[in-house]
């Protein structure tokens, strides 16, 4: 929450929900967008898993989202760290709901079994960008591989677990672009969808190109409702994890 600097924290904590990030906080990629410092990061805190724990139980809270630094270091992207957060959880704090949000771990789809194996509710993997500026805002990410992974979810997952991913615009994009990016998405089964507005981190990172109007964040929700997502949070706050856990009440989602 602090790292991406989130509008929405204090909103989010009333409702009992937490996003986490863990494998610390040095990403291996520079995607031109990113607040979190880039370089070559620490060793893996192997006592992540428990420390996170009892912060999930200090805090009460009910829903928890479990996110990371991508870790191209690391041969599984992090995913075995993934699994032991999931399942020290579900073991310590019996009743939480965890929506993991994971890099493209390469395109290592043993890794990514091994995060399904883990049955967290949701497993979700953010596009982020358009088709059109993924190669120059994510110069280490490949677009394809993105949206494979989002399909092996879909093919591969347990039935409870719902596939998510989410994208931002104001950053150049044609309406073109964002419709192809839904149908993207709508083709590898993507369930949950979020969008929101662009806001430039610094003045070294790009610029915002353009400020959506609320209308605007409305039209797109109503075609990517029209193509099938379940549940689409769309507008100018929203980030990856808003109203992540009132999603899963949703009557679209058979959730359990």
């Amino acid at each position: 929450c602090q790292e991406a600097r989130c509008p929405n924290v204090a909103e989010c904590f009333h409702s009992g929900t937490a996003t986490f990030l863990i494998l610390g906080n040095i990403c291996t990629r520079r995607c031109r967008y990113c607040n979190v410092e880039h370089g070559t990061p620490a060793g893996v805190d192997m006592h992540e898993p428990e420390r996170l724990a009892m912060a999930v139980r200090a805090l009460g809270l009910r829903y928890v989202v479990i996110t990371s630094v991508t870790r191209d270091d690391l041969s599984d992207g992090g995913a075995k760290m993934f699994v032991r957060c999931v399942e020290t959880i579900y073991r310590e704090v019996p009743g939480c709901r965890l929506e993991v949000l994971i890099p493209d771990l390469q395109g290592n789809w043993d890794a990514l079994e091994c995060v399904i194996g883990a049955q967290p509710h949701v497993i979700n993997h953010n596009m982020e960008v358009v088709s059109a500026l993924f190669n120059g805002m994510r110069p280490q990410g490949n677009y394809q591989v993105s949206l494979e992974l989002l399909r092996r979810v879909y093919r591969c997952g347990d039935k409870h677990i719902i596939s998510k991913s989410g994208f931002m615009v104001g950053l150049g994009e044609s309406r073109d672009d964002v419709h192809g990016l839904l149908h993207d998405l709508a083709s590898v089964h993507c369930e949950i969808l979020t969008i929101g507005q662009y806001q430039q981190p610094t003045r070294n990172h790009w610029p915002v190109v353009k400020y959506y109007h609320p209308d605007e964040f409305e039209e797109i929700k109503g075609i990517a409702h029209e193509m099938g997502f379940k549940h689409v949070e769309s507008g100018p706050l929203v980030r990856s994890s808003y109203h992540a856990a009132h999603i899963l009440t949703s009557p679209a989602l058979e959730m359990e």
